[in-house]
């Protein structure tokens, strides 16, 4: 039995297809908007505030290891609806949201952990979507796009530190974008198109990220958007992303000549 904390975006979709197909037992706490999984019978609604609800539930299902998967919304404290569990653990949220959504998440995998409920990666059911190292593009980066990338990893770096984004765009050696919480697609539409250069699109986790939960994730969504702004290429780290729709991309980005590329430890350090 595994336990599913769910939130928007496409992936969750794609780990209950996975999970389906091979007959595996599954519980959903659903925590995204508009409670998108309210057609599953394996769903339930829990506030992420009502720890002790949430913890009952895992027991009762007999479940030892939980997933994250999606886009979970950062909860405002103030708005949070909390059982005496909940009122238990909450210093520990505030205190860990001080130090960014990185942090909250961290905290939440520690209360779990305390309560012998290991945390295993997103992508453990559907290895085949995150992208290894290499280029994966017939067209590939030319000299100038690797000098961009270089100087947009070590500005991304510097504001992971803070906990601030896991992306930004980069373009002619300015950083034109950075992600907020409102996210990548917000982040690239913002951008003011040019013909003439084109833009580099770079998706890292962040510093202090667990990267069993919350990993950079691209799909055909993206690589339209990049299209619509003059985005010319995607940088990824090696084995640390969520790549939807793989080949629909690549077929996307070979026709549009975007470069999609991983990352390891030559631009990293």
């Amino acid at each position: 039995m595994i336990g599913l904390f769910l939130g928007s975006t496409d992936f969750p979709q794609i780990i209950l297809k996975t999970l389906k197909k091979e007959n595996k037992k599954y519980f959903i706490i659903d925590l995204s908007k508009n409670n998108r999984f309210k057609n599953d019978k394996n769903a339930h609604f829990i506030s992420i505030g009502k720890f002790g609800q949430i913890l009952k539930l895992i027991k009762e299902k007999k479940c030892n290891k939980v997933l994250f998967a999606g886009k979970i919304d950062k909860p405002r404290i103030s708005n949070l609806k909390l059982d005496i569990k909940g009122i238990y653990y909450i210093p520990r949220i505030i205190r860990a949201s001080k130090l960014g959504d990185a942090a909250i998440l961290k905290e939440l995998i520690k209360i779990l952990a305390e309560n012998k409920i290991r945390v295993i990666k997103s992508n453990f059911y559907n290895p085949e979507l995150t992208l290894s190292k290499g280029n994966f593009t017939k067209i590939k980066p030319h000299k100038i796009d690797l000098i961009n990338i270089r100087k947009g990893i070590k500005s991304l770096k510097s504001l992971s530190a803070h906990n601030h984004v896991q992306g930004l765009i980069i373009r002619n050696n300015f950083v034109i974008a950075k992600e907020t919480s409102k996210g990548t697609k917000k982040m690239i539409l913002s951008i003011k198109k040019s013909k003439k250069i084109k833009a580099i699109l770079i998706k890292l986790p962040k510093k202090k990220q667990d990267i069993r939960v919350d990993l950079p994730t691209v799909g055909l969504d993206t690589l339209k958007d990049c299209k619509k702004v003059n985005i010319g290429g995607i940088v990824l780290k090696a084995n640390q992303n969520i790549f939807l729709d793989k080949v629909k991309c690549i077929n996307f980005a070979n026709k549009n000549k975007i470069f999609i590329k991983t990352i390891w430890k030559e631009f990293l350090y």
